[in-house]
């Protein structure tokens, strides 16, 4: 509040309707009642997670560095330490993953559980999200298409997650918008939600740690396919392709 507190008690001074003053009390009332269960749930999923089996082998949760994240307070999250709790009931962060915040890694856990040995392999399991293209082949052709009807928090949470790299300055973001300008935003937004469950299924199962090579890797390494494929339609033609000498 920039206003001093003397302010704030002059603007409470008035001729009050007692209608409002009722639908005001109501609505603190209705505010407060919900705040009690939330924090209620809070409690008992902080009990159920304390009582699930430690997986961390003793390892330490990797701390949080990216700024980004630390700058974001959202309202209505959890009253403990929800990050540390998955941490320990699965042994790995999730988090570390570029668009995969705490609410999403939990929406994992409470959907498709801990154990991904479930699912033989990753694409086993992106088919099961229903995030898989639904190709009608034919004589080894495409000759259709289709859109999989999704109806799994699951996959509705790795599809929110994506949409977030919209703007993120990392490896992901930059896929994501080469996607988006080269498909459209639904295509891109569809593939980048798949990318995310193989990277959550890698981690989960096998261990593998996401190391973010950040969004100018990725615009190099782009660069170098492009040359490479321009190299090779130039030698179909019979060209032969001279470096220029660096500058």
């Amino acid at each position: 509040m920039k206003a001093r507190e003397e302010e704030i008690a002059r603007s409470l001074e008035g001729n009050w309707q007692e209608d409002l003053l009722f639908m005001l009390k109501q609505e603190q009332e209705g505010y407060e009642f919900c705040q009690k269960q939330m924090s209620e749930c809070d409690e008992r999923l902080q009990q159920y997670l304390r009582q699930r089996e430690d997986r961390s082998k003793g390892a330490k949760l990797p701390e949080e560095n990216r700024k980004e994240r630390l700058r974001k307070n959202k309202t209505n999250k959890p009253r403990f330490d929800l990050r540390t709790e998955l941490f320990r009931m699965t042994g790995t962060d999730l988090t570390q993953i570029d668009g995969i915040d705490v609410r999403t890694a939990a929406t994992v856990i409470s959907e498709a559980g801990w154990d991904m040995s479930k699912w033989r392999t990753e694409d086993h399991f992106v088919s099961w999200l229903r995030l898989c293209p639904d190709n009608r082949v034919s004589g080894d052709k495409v000759i259709g298409k289709r859109r999989l009807p999704i109806n799994n928090r699951l996959s509705v949470a790795f599809k929110i997650a994506a949409s977030t790299l919209r703007q993120s300055n990392t490896y992901l973001g930059a896929q994501f918008r080469r996607l988006k300008t080269r498909l459209g935003p639904p295509i891109a937004i569809k593939a980048m939600a798949a990318k995310l469950a193989r990277l959550v299924y890698r981690m989960m199962r096998y261990g593998m740690r996401f190391v973010d090579r950040g969004a100018e890797f990725y615009e190099a390494q782009h660069r170098r396919r492009q040359i490479n494929s321009l190299k090779r339609k130039a030698a179909n033609f019979g060209l032969k392709i001279i470096d220029a000498p660096a500058a």
